[in-house]
């Protein structure tokens, strides 16, 4: 791997984590899904209250790849989780490391803040990066069906009585 580092995103990186972002709803086929700007992403990745952080990988010190990621809880664990919500190397650039790079570091960055978990989702199609996974020694959860609230959803629910 020369010429290629990893490295914490900055505010001046929110246009690059932006276009990466569109890249990765067209692989996941939602290109038109994407409505995050650039000011929203400023916001709440570096804002006063950041939400998540971002990774990101570089070769000749160009964008190749990022990771998305923020913090949960496990209550059985009484510990911190580090859940992935994205990752995405170029189609350019996949095949040389980079990827397991990004998660080598997510795992330093884990074990570095007491983290008992590290978690993510795979899409059902998604083989390849499914086969990646398993390599690492990931083990997919089969048993636990994710649920999934939108915008719309939130606010009906909200709106609602308690009882």
């Amino acid at each position: 791997m020369t010429n290629f580092e990893i490295r914490s995103a900055t505010a001046q990186d929110v246009p690059v984590i932006l276009n990466l972002i569109r890249e990765l709803a067209g692989y996941e086929r939602e290109p038109a899904a994407v409505v995050a700007t650039e000011a929203g992403l400023r916001e709440v990745l570096f804002g006063s209250k950041p939400s998540a952080e971002v990774l990101l990988a570089l070769e000749e010190d160009a964008p190749v790849g990022f990771a998305v990621y923020f913090y949960n809880f496990s209550t059985w664990l009484g510990r911190p989780g580090l859940y992935l919500e994205d990752l995405f190397v170029r189609p350019a650039a996949r095949g040389k490391g980079y990827g397991r790079s990004l998660l080598v570091q997510l795992a330093k960055i884990a074990q570095e803040r007491g983290c008992g978990r590290m978690e993510w989702a795979v899409l059902d199609w998604n083989d390849p990066a499914i086969q990646f996974y398993r390599k690492l020694g990931a083990e997919p959860k089969t048993e636990w069906t994710v649920f999934r609230l939108t915008r719309d959803g939130i606010a009906k629910l909200a709106e609602s009585s308690a009882a």
